[in-house]
């Protein structure tokens, strides 16, 4: 995954200084924090429209690194699958809470656990914030009929224990 440039010291970081529109594609990029938690799969209420997390994984979810294992051709092999744009990140409702992208969207901070801010990829696992050890089964090894048994509520939760 490319780098966002280099800063001076003195500078604030761009997530403090730029809309979601006016980030590079290296920016936008670096603000995913890795927490696998948009990759699982969810529910939508046919009435209601309400969604409902799962506790199962796309098939290109990684849920160790917790990464998409053909980020660059997933569309091809998930066609349902979401690509977040800035635009998409104003109009979508299921975004987790945890989520950077909907956090510098409401004009929040960034936690101490994302990799921005602790310079460390492990830090979203550390806290607790990311799927790994959480995910029950990929896609491919579910019946769609079985989905409604695994509705789980914490990807829409906060999380994320505190430091120290």
């Amino acid at each position: 995954m490319p780098r966002p440039p280099a800063k001076a010291a003195s500078e604030p970081p761009f997530w403090r200084t730029k809309t979601l529109q006016e980030m590079s594609d290296a920016e936008w990029e670096s603000l995913c924090d890795g927490c696998g938690r948009c990759c699982l799969l969810k529910l939508q209420d046919e009435d209601t429209d309400r969604i409902a997390y799962t506790d199962v994984a796309c098939r290109l979810l990684d849920c160790q690194s917790c990464r998409c294992t053909n980020y660059a051709e997933r569309k091809k092999h998930v066609p349902d699958c979401v690509c977040l744009t800035p635009e998409t990140v104003e109009e979508i409702g299921w975004l987790p809470k945890t989520c950077a992208y909907r956090i510098i969207r409401d004009g929040e901070e960034l936690r101490w656990w994302h990799p921005l801010v602790s310079g460390s990829p492990e830090t979203v696992h550390e806290a607790g914030v990311s799927v790994r050890d959480r995910v029950f089964c990929s896609e491919t090894e579910i019946a769609e009929e079985d989905l409604e048994d695994r509705m789980v509520s914490w990807p829409a939760k906060w999380a994320g224990r505190r430091r120290g």
